[in-house]
């Protein structure tokens, strides 16, 4: 059991660009990370999941699986942001003292040992991975409503996936299992877009991070552009009686309304996968964390007041739900616009999450828990180039037949689990090494921290059992592979051997 929870020494984690062939280059400020947290939280969950939280979520029979928060979908933001704002606090604080590639991992490994940071980092690879899978289903779905109001129409059997026609409670969609072209009995779904668009950001990721840094600030800048456009047109198309009944679930639907949408918020921990490659990673990466939670949770609060006033909430349940309600106050040429910057806008969180997945593998094979492939940079862009094609090709392909609902859930379910595992880490820092330098510390840290266990579970209670059932799986592979690799081939075991 100590060889399982063995902790890996901080000062072996505090790895500089001069130390070794294998670590990262420091090129970004406090500036980029707070545009990478705008670029991972901005996306599809103001402009694709915030419609689902609202009205709430149905089965193909039409049965409510999950209830809506209606109007009060701003109190669930609220209740995420100080979630979020909790486990953000706790991520400063290891961020600044381990500001290494790996994110909750690395923070893991410092403080709850090997066990707990291989189940972490195996939690967070579905984490990005399936996250991705979501954002690139809604980003397709945003690409063909602004084709469709130019008046091109792709054929509906390579704009939908597999998986997406077989759970709709969309008659038109179910539909087309028995539509679509079929291959040796099998219907012929795909989602063409949502393969393409993550192999180009695939490809921007390989050029390196300075270039994916300045993509990303582009594409925020627009984004925040095009919000700005909705607000200013949604406020003189606020009809009170839209905000009547206000919480039409109580608090049920406004707790399983944060657990829906809580999938927007995960892109401050997308943040602290940068330590490597930040400047003064001590005082940038706090700024970054926080700076850009609280634009973000501050957004989303007044996007969604403007969104459940200008449409019954009820009508929200749809793939695009600002478009949607945009093209019902009359603004047909705004919506299109606002449809271009969904587009830009999930590009941006496509960027982000990409950028994020390869360095966790990155951070755990150079440890010795996957194999030593999976550490490889290349030499002249100092990224981990083969875990970024790795991970293109499997988020592509999953997004090419999978379905947006079903993978949200397991996005949340899994950043919940870090948040709480990297909370209850700063406690047991703070009883192992009481003296170590903090460069950021969290005030009433004893408060703090087990209230962010708490909300973080709380929040995951929320979600369907059918999650539960799927995480647990995953883990359970993931232990099995640590079991029958990892274990064997940790370098920090390795050396104490004779």
């Amino acid at each position: 059991m100590r060889q399982l929870f063995k902790r890996k020494p901080i000062a072996e984690l505090l790895v500089s660009e001069l130390e070794t062939p294998q670590s990262l280059k420091r090129v970004l400020g406090a500036g980029d990370l707070i545009m990478l947290a705008i670029g991972a939280v901005i996306g599809a969950g103001i402009f694709g999941a915030i419609g689902t939280a609202a009205a709430g979520q149905y089965d193909a029979a039409g049965n409510m699986v999950r209830a809506g928060a209606g109007p009060a979908l701003v109190f669930s933001f609220l209740l995420l942001g100080v979630c979020c704002a909790l486990a953000g606090l706790c991520y400063a604080e290891l961020a600044a003292m381990i500001p290494q590639a790996g994110s909750a991992y690395a923070y893991s490994y410092a403080t709850l040992g090997e066990v707990v940071a291989w189940i972490i980092g195996w939690d967070l690879i579905l984490e990005y991975a399936v996250g991705n899978v979501a954002v690139a289903i809604s980003w397709g779905d945003y690409f063909k409503s602004l084709l469709n109001g130019f008046g091109v129409h792709l054929p509906d059997w390579i704009t939908t996936g597999y998986r997406t026609a077989l759970l709709s409670p969309d008659p038109k969609i179910h539909g087309l299992l028995d539509s679509a072209p079929h291959l040796a009995g099998i219907p012929m779904l795909v989602n063409l877009p949502a393969f393409l668009i993550v192999g180009l950001i695939t490809w921007l990721l390989l050029l390196g991070v300075r270039e994916s840094a300045r993509t990303n600030n582009v594409l925020v800048v627009i984004k925040l552009l095009v919000l700005a456009l909705f607000i200013v047109a949604g406020l003189t198309h606020i009809n009170p009686e839209n905000f009547t009944p206000f919480a039409p679930n109580g608090f049920r639907g406004i707790h399983q309304g944060a657990a829906i949408v809580f999938f927007a918020y995960i892109g401050f921990d997308a943040i602290s996968t940068a330590a490597e490659e930040t400047k003064n990673p001590q005082r940038n990466l706090p700024i970054g964390i926080l700076g850009g939670l609280a634009i973000c949770t501050f957004i989303y609060v007044i996007v969604g007041a403007v969104l459940t006033g200008m449409v019954k909430y009820t009508d929200l349940g749809v793939a695009d739900p600002l478009a949607k309600a945009l093209e019902v106050a009359g603004y047909r040429t705004v919506g299109w616009i606002v449809a271009l910057g969904a587009i830009v806008s999930m590009s941006a969180v496509l960027l982000v999450f990409q950028y994020g997945q390869p360095r966790i593998f990155f951070a755990m094979a150079r440890d010795g828990l996957l194999p030593p492939w999976a550490a490889k940079i290349s030499a002249n862009r100092r990224v981990p180039y083969i875990t970024t094609i790795v991970t293109g090709a499997f988020v592509a392909l999953w997004a090419l037949i999978g379905d947006a609902n079903e993978t949200y859930n397991l996005t949340n379910i899994g950043t919940l689990f870090a948040f709480a595992l990297v909370s209850a880490g700063v406690l047991v820092l703070r009883y192992t090494e009481p003296g170590r330098p903090r460069p950021f510390k969290v005030a009433w840290v004893w408060v703090v921290a087990p209230l962010s266990v708490v909300l973080c579970v709380y929040v995951m209670f929320g979600l369907p059992g059918e999650t539960w059932i799927r995480f647990a799986v995953w883990l359970a592979i993931g232990l099995a592979l640590y079991v029958g690799y990892g274990f064997k081939h940790s370098k920090i075991r390795q050396r104490e051997r004779p």
